[in-house]
């Protein structure tokens, strides 16, 4: 994949391959080079499925930034918040935090971290998701 420009979709599979059960996050980005911004959704799936099923983050927001030196590397920052239900016997929901940091190149291939409701994935590879 060439280095794009204008508005584009990028679909992304982050996971640490390798490590059985873990966390599987799903993107559906669209990104506007011209400003570095993006937007878009997320879905954190497992293998094991988690209590109260996949999550869904229905708006997330970032930026990209060209590093500057050697190859080209995009640093992306990305964040958002997902409702969670508490289970009975208590009544009610609230708004948890969802962020990631990756380090890709044009192709979109590269390494990250993500963290979503106390748990953090350090360490997972970032890559193009099939479509």
């Amino acid at each position: 994949m060439s280095e794009k420009s204008g508005l584009y979709l990028v679909k992304l599979k982050v996971s640490r391959p390798g490590l059985l059960g873990s966390p599987v996050l799903h993107l559906n980005l669209t990104v506007f080079a011209p400003q570095g911004s993006v937007n878009g959704d997320a879905i954190i799936s497992q293998s094991v499925t988690p209590v109260g099923g996949p999550i869904h983050v229905p708006q997330v927001t970032g930026h990209i930034h060209h590093t500057g030196f050697g190859p080209d590397q995009q640093l992306v920052s990305l964040s958002g918040q997902y409702v969670v239900s508490v289970p009975p016997p208590a009544i009610g929901s609230y708004l948890a935090q969802f962020s990631a940091a990756f380090v890709v190149g044009p192709n979109w291939v590269g390494k990250g971290t993500f963290t979503y409701g106390g748990h953090t994935i350090p360490d997972a590879t970032v890559e193009p998701a099939e479509h």
